[in-house]
């Protein structure tokens, strides 16, 4: 990739990069809807991801353009930006904003982002931009950020700057990833744990339902809400600051004080949920697969029935999963509402499965979904 990168780079700008730098995407293995909640999510880096390759120039311009995107850029180098439209290059303008806030940037850059992550999909994309930006201008400038630095820069992008309430996880996963391990990360403290992920005979696939996610966005402030709900309900008794400090046995012995069926159904799953986590992180640092398998089918019911925020095209993809003998577990990630799930597959059956899921998936839905395999990869790299 990188040579192809280069040859790109020289048909748009007419002259070679200087530097080359790759960060991945990532899915969350397990632990979905409670990095808001003060809980333990579970995600890995994936294979793949956004190539940027750069040089400086000397007019003082910072040029965007992507072999992913028509939209291209071309902005005078200023001491600060605002959000410009909706093109994708809003991402990388806001890291030069966040970087400018502490350091003097001397030079323009000709920029040129590949990838290959569907867009859309739930596999953190808009991350991956984010933190390649932040982590290639951070070396090629030697500027002093570390890569926790990095993480809440690219978080302050996408909160601040695009405008989007999402967690830390996604940033997180895409920096510190690392090759066939998984990382247990506590969004409140930030504390993490990086744990074995060997799957010995079996592959990460990735499957893209290809649904539009049009609900995501309000279906996801709405179950914020309605946790934020269950908290205020909790602390009429317990003083808790998020839904997470609370576990299984605990919330048992207070979860009357939720009188709304609906915030109850949303607490549970998040305490829960919580609690897989650990469970998971045990099983699959212990090589016990089948155990891990049975926690990504337990969240993915919860997902669909208590949280509410799985479909047809997400069901359709993990029943199919669940009478395939070849699968171990298999769960959806992310937001739902459409974008992706997850399998643990036999790398041998991969060819039959991506056939039959695919015919499966077509009867019941109408569309195609597609298939990817990934292998568990290293965070932001210079290339």
């Amino acid at each position: 990739m990188k040579d192809e990168l280069a040859n790109k780079f020289f048909e748009t700008y007419g002259h070679q990069p200087e530097a080359t730098y790759f960060t991945p995407g990532r899915v969350n293995l397990i632990g979905e809807h409670i990095d808001y909640n003060g809980g333990l999510v579970f995600p890995c880096a994936i294979t793949l991801g956004t190539w940027l390759a750069l040089a400086p120039n000397n007019d003082r311009t910072i040029r965007f353009k992507s072999l992913n995107f028509p939209e291209e850029a071309e902005i005078p180098l200023e001491s600060s930006y605002t959000k410009d439209g909706s093109g994708w290059y809003n991402y990388p303008l806001g890291v030069f904003n966040e970087i400018l806030k502490n350091f003097q940037i001397p030079v323009g850059f000709d920029l040129l982002y590949t990838g290959n992550i569907p867009i859309g999909s739930g596999l953190s994309s808009s991350a991956s931009i984010e933190v390649v930006t932040a982590y290639a201008l951070t070396a090629y400038l030697e500027l002093d950020y570390d890569r926790l630095a990095l993480v809440k820069m690219s978080k302050r992008v996408e909160n601040d700057f695009i405008g989007l309430n999402s967690g830390i996880m996604d940033q997180f996963a895409v920096a510190f990833g690392e090759k066939d391990k998984a990382i247990v990360l506590n969004c409140d403290t930030l504390e993490y744990k990086i744990v074995d992920c060997d799957l010995g005979d079996h592959v990460l696939t990735i499957i893209n339902t290809k649904k539009p996610r049009g609900l995501a966005e309000s279906k996801y402030n709405e179950r914020v809400s309605e946790c934020q709900a269950a908290l205020a309900a909790l602390n009429t008794e317990v003083k808790i600051s998020n839904l997470c400090e609370l576990t299984p046995d605990k919330f048992a012995l207070h979860s009357h004080l939720i009188t709304d069926e609906t915030i109850l159904k949303r607490a549970t799953h998040v305490i829960h949920e919580n609690e897989r986590v650990s469970l998971a992180a045990k099983a699959l640092s212990e090589g016990k697969l089948e155990e891990f398998g049975t926690l990504m089918y337990a969240s993915h019911q919860s997902l669909k029935d208590l949280y509410e925020v799985s479909g047809l095209e997400l069901d359709t993809v993990v029943d199919f999963c669940a009478d395939y003998a070849d699968v171990t577990g298999a769960r959806m990630t992310g937001a739902g509402f459409g974008g992706c799930a997850i399998a643990i597959l036999k790398k041998d059956a991969v060819e039959d499965f991506t056939e039959k899921l695919t015919a499966y998936y077509q009867e019941r839905v109408g569309y195609a979904c597609e298939v990817y395999v990934s292998k568990i990869g290293n965070g932001a790299t210079t290339i």
